[in-house]
């Protein structure tokens, strides 16, 4: 195998790894409406997470034809813990750093109005 290979599943998996978390967080979005005071978010995320890799999973084996093997099962389960932190944290340090973001430019305005 050489570097073109590797550069080309490397950036393959990538790509399936951020889809799946936009997918994920997606779905959590729509559905954390209707159960916000019944399940906690972020278990609501860790199982839409390994519903949407595993629906994935299964897609990509029916699709390619591929006899499925045990170490594919256990990246998909890699994967879909992988998803599911992405989709817990990333969801809400990006929230954090949209807040910050305008405290920050509200802050400037501020110190604008005052000078002015």
């Amino acid at each position: 195998m050489n570097m073109t290979e590797i550069t080309t599943i490397v950036t393959t998996l990538m790509s399936v790894a951020l889809g799946l978390t936009i997918l994920t967080n997606i779905v959590v979005q729509v559905i954390k409406g209707i159960t916000y005071d019944k399940i906690p978010t972020n278990l609501l995320a860790f199982i839409v997470a390994f519903i949407v890799t595993g629906c994935a999973f299964y897609v990509w084996i029916s699709v390619e034809g591929i006899k499925v093997a045990s170490w594919m099962i256990v990246g998909t389960i890699g994967l879909a813990f992988a998803v599911a932190l992405a989709a817990m944290f990333g969801f809400d340090k990006l929230k954090e750093l949209v807040n910050q973001w305008t405290g920050i430019q509200a802050a400037k305005a501020k110190e604008v109005e005052k000078d002015v």
